[in-house]
């Protein structure tokens, strides 16, 4: 990856796909406007769980009134793509641009209004809902919004969304961008290329490495740049951080290296891993009482709100005892008396936002989504806090960094609970190995760091473009 990512000439301003794709998109037009019903009452049913759902209707339609001039349009689907994407949306608030950040759920857009709180104070950014699949909707919204360009993330493919974007002359490009093998052997081969296709209409393609790029490429994006993954300029919370060494001291855990209490994070937990993960704690138990050492504390952190009482239900009926960190702990992370932490062996992370708190308690991190075919969460974080970290046989999500991480010895791979429990033993039970992972993941960081800038050094001469 190069210090300045150069970009080959502009793509065309005109997108024309073939006829195959333009019949496709129709028929999915009307499957929309047919299940149309079932979506609104998907989405009010959800917010009996999460009110947020229930609000905001007509944005979902289109109608987001805005003070913003001409505002950078930058849409990030989930609360991890929002969080990945915020070193990139910082930096362009401090270029000089307005920037509107559009989510899909609720947890997205809090997460926005969190992390942009000051600026939105200062009329500089705003955050809705993005619009559903309606062409209606989404033309409302772009004429009400005026957007100077649309800036997706990820792997964003909502085909109403994209084409109408194109449609309606808005320069269209997506950062973070990754294309993991799995759907792109399946793009190919499916609907007449359809998904594929869809990709060509981003007319600036920022990826996150080169075999992305790649791919790319091979369905027809002419303008190409590999930038990295703004993820690694995410800034860590030193508040999260403070809190967890003074708990670490109070609850005689061991973090920086193995002795006194063991403490294992298992990160990002999606429905069907409790099983595989209960096991590996209870193997990883009995081990350490075997060799007389302490037993360890678990941090299990479920992937989303609503699992937080089933994991605590599953926990519970595994005969592990469990305390859940809104019960045990104050909104500054401090204990509230009453609770023996001594006595307890999983510390249930029931909150939003507090992952690095999470992270930094624990010697050794698991990360979920990895155990079943979901492909894997984010691994960077904890990498950012020079943990180990340790995945099943799922990774196709974090094709980057996960290839390269795997390779640099800093991410190990495991196929089951008995695999991964003996990996944790051993590396909780052999200093020189804790060490060394320790340092890998430093250096594995530092050198994947600045993908902000290189974002930025390609999108800033694309947008002068499109402005001319």
């Amino acid at each position: 990856m190069s210090d300045t990512p150069t970009a080959p000439p502009a793509a065309p301003r005109v997108w024309s796909p073939g006829a195959p794709f333009r019949a496709l998109l129709a028929l999915y037009r009307v499957a929309w406007l047919l299940l149309l019903p079932a979506v609104l009452l998907f989405l009010w049913r959800r917010g009996s769980r999460e009110p947020l759902y229930r609000q905001f209707w007509g944005e979902r339609f289109g109608h987001t009134a805005t003070q913003l001039e001409r505002p950078l349009w930058v849409h990030s689907a989930s609360m991890g793509e929002i969080r990945g994407a915020a070193p990139l949306v910082r930096a362009l608030l401090a270029a000089g641009y307005p920037v509107l950040v559009t989510t899909l759920t609720p947890a997205g857009r809090t997460a926005a209004q969190t992390l942009l709180a000051e600026d939105i104070a200062a009329g500089r950014a705003q955050v809705a809902y993005v619009p559903l699949e309606l062409g209606w909707a989404v033309r409302r919204f772009i004429r009400q919004v005026r957007p100077r360009a649309a800036l997706m993330t990820e792997i964003d493919t909502w085909p109403v969304l994209v084409a109408t974007i194109r449609a309606e002359a808005v320069p269209l490009s997506i950062a973070n961008a990754q294309y993991p093998k799995q759907s792109f052997d399946r793009d190919r081969q499916r609907w007449w290329g359809f998904r594929a296709t869809l990709f060509t209409a981003y007319e600036l393609v920022l990826c996150k490495s080169e075999t992305h790029a790649q791919r790319f490429r091979a369905v027809g994006c002419q303008r190409v740049v590999v930038a990295g993954e703004t993820r690694f300029d995410l800034p860590v919370s030193k508040q999260q951080l403070a809190a967890a060494d003074r708990l670490t001291r109070q609850w005689g855990l061991a973090t920086d290296q193995p002795g006194g209490r063991p403490v294992v994070c298992f990160a990002s937990v999606v429905i069907g891993e409790d099983a595989t993960f209960v096991k590996a704690m209870q193997t990883l138990w009995q081990a350490l009482d075997e060799s007389s050492g302490p037993r360890p504390l678990f941090v299990c952190v479920p992937r989303s709100p609503q699992r937080f009482d089933e994991s605590e239900q599953l926990l519970t009926q595994a005969g592990l005892r469990v305390a859940r960190r809104s019960e045990c702990l104050n909104a500054a992370l401090a204990p509230i008396a009453g609770t023996p932490m001594e006595r307890v062996d999983v510390l249930l992370g029931d909150s939003l936002g507090e992952m690095y708190f999470y992270l930094a308690l624990s010697q050794v991190v698991v990360v979920g989504g990895s155990f079943v075919d979901t492909g894997a969460h984010n691994v960077i974080e904890p990498l950012a806090l020079k943990k180990p970290v340790m995945v099943g046989p799922s990774i196709w999500g974090i094709e980057y960094p996960g290839v390269e991480a795997l390779a640099a010895g800093v991410l190990t791979q495991h196929a089951d609970a008995d695999a991964l429990a003996k990996a944790l033993l051993r590396l909780l039970t052999s200093p020189p190995a804790y060490a060394g992972a320790m340092a890998g993941a430093e250096a594995f960081f530092a050198e994947h760091g600045g993908a902000t800038e290189k974002h930025m050094a390609a999108l800033l001469p694309w947008l002068r473009e499109r402005a001319a």
